[in-house]
């Protein structure tokens, strides 16, 4: 972490962490693809499932965040005690989130769906969905918290191999229980959620089993554990507003499943597409983060701001990239991209052009999403938090109701690029400050 040439440790941190992510973005697009293929409307209400479920994931991989930064730095202070007490009370914390989802998911579910839709098919199909992957989600929390352990020690490897397994036994799962291939009974959209569930839960006993016995620099012992207040404080000062600025993401597509859902159910539908399709290009760039924020955190601690200017440089290059990549497949392939979800001639007429415009934001995205991992190891998540909040709460919501209202279904998608426009002029200035008045007493020091 402090000594390795800076663009070689980024790889070696990364490419582990963006493969596992792209892994993980068939998660996201699997069951999609599968439901698609029992009907519209049942792909439709994967999409509306998808703010819930998407809030599931921000508190896990939030808190992930927390546990990352603190245990990188505590390991770059060479302070090893504060290191294993992060450990454990990130499990702990795991569990608490855990329990919490399993209850709002058990009684609350088809009050969420029905706040998004009248249909009751479509209705009927996301109650059953997101009851079981809220319900069953303790494999999802526990993997994301084993794989960040591992990620702050830098065995980055063994987080690939825990989220590859648990993405290839959704794969397999997905067609056999939603069709009922062999032995297996025909479970519908059920089906979908619990393959998802059967991947997570191995990958977590997988990343658990790599923690004991892959993981020396760090140790895992309930034995005589309190929770620390003083610890779990400091998780949650990084992890919250990441946690936030996650869910506001939730928020953001709850709204804009609201706003299209007053067209038809097919803009919906084609919403929930993007949704998958776009996690094949942000994904990379999070594992990107992934390994950023934890050599930035370390380079912090152990006051080496050379190390730190040149992570961020190279992470804004690695994600302006990957980006540009997936800018051009939406330009030149959309009608392809769409096909992958049996995508009707209608959708295909909504889809195009929305998956189009929509790219247009990809390029300022990239910058944006750097400059969060960059304040939230240095500490300033705060920050971070005030641009999510302006880009997909106040800017994107209203632009793209009244440009619904004003022009029309088409006019809705210019929304985004819009928000990531702003979004990146303030990141800009915020990313100034923090080298103004971090990096460079750091140098002066």
């Amino acid at each position: 972490m402090g000594v390795m040439p800076v663009n070689r440790l980024l790889i070696t941190m990364s490419l582990p962490m963006v493969i596992s992510m792209l892994v993980q973005a068939l998660y996201n697009v699997v069951d999609s693809v599968f439901v698609s293929y029992i009907s519209e409307d049942a792909l439709a209400a994967v999409g509306l499932a998808f703010p819930a479920q998407n809030l599931m994931i921000s508190v896990a991989v939030g808190t992930g965040v927390g546990i990352n930064a603190l245990l990188s730095k505590s390991l770059g202070e060479k302070n090893y005690e504060t290191a294993n007490r992060t450990a454990v009370n990130g499990v702990f914390l795991a569990f608490c989130s855990w329990v919490a989802f399993a209850l709002l998911g058990g009684f609350f579910s088809r009050t969420f769906m029905e706040l998004q839709t009248p249909v009751a098919s479509i209705s009927d199909y996301g109650t059953t969905y997101l009851s079981i992957v809220a319900v069953a989600s303790v494999g999802m929390m526990f993997q994301i918290c084993f794989e960040r352990l591992l990620q702050s020690t830098g065995k980055t490897i063994f987080t690939m191999i825990s989220q590859a397994t648990g993405a290839v036994i959704n794969l397999i799962m997905d067609p056999l229980l939603i069709f009922g291939v062999g032995p297996f009974p025909r479970m519908g959209i059920a089906g979908a959620a619990w393959a998802t569930v059967l991947g997570q839960i191995v990958g977590a006993l997988l990343g658990l089993y790599c923690n004991l016995r892959m993981n020396p620099e760090i140790s895992i012992s309930f034995r005589g554990f309190r929770p620390s207040g003083a610890i779990i404080g400091k998780i949650y000062a990084v992890g919250v507003p990441s946690i936030i600025m996650s869910s506001i993401g939730s928020v953001m597509t709850f709204g804009m499943n609201k706003i299209l859902g007053a067209f038809n159910s097919t803009a919906v539908a084609v919403f929930s597409a993007y949704f998958k399709l776009e996690s094949f290009i942000f994904m990379p760039v999070f594992g990107l983060n992934n390994g950023i924020v934890p050599i930035i955190a370390y380079n912090y601690g152990a006051r080496k701001p050379a190390r730190i200017r040149g992570t961020v440089k190279l992470g804004m290059l690695y994600a302006v990239g990957i980006m540009a990549v997936g800018v051009a497949l939406f330009w030149l392939v959309p009608r392809q991209l769409l096909g992958i979800f049996n995508a009707s001639d209608y959708m295909l007429e909504i889809g195009v052009p929305a998956l189009r415009v929509i790219s247009l934001s990809f390029i300022f995205a990239a910058f944006g999403i750097v400059t969060s991992s960059v304040c939230q190891a240095l500490g300033k998540g705060v920050l971070s938090l005030l641009v999510s909040v302006l880009r997909q709460l106040v800017l994107i919501l209203p632009a793209a109701w009244i440009l619904g209202r004003v022009a029309g279904l088409s006019a809705v998608w210019l929304a985004f690029p819009f928000a990531e426009i702003f979004a990146f002029l303030l990141g800009m200035a915020f990313l100034a400050h923090i080298f103004r008045t971090i990096i460079k007493p750091m140098e002066q020091g």
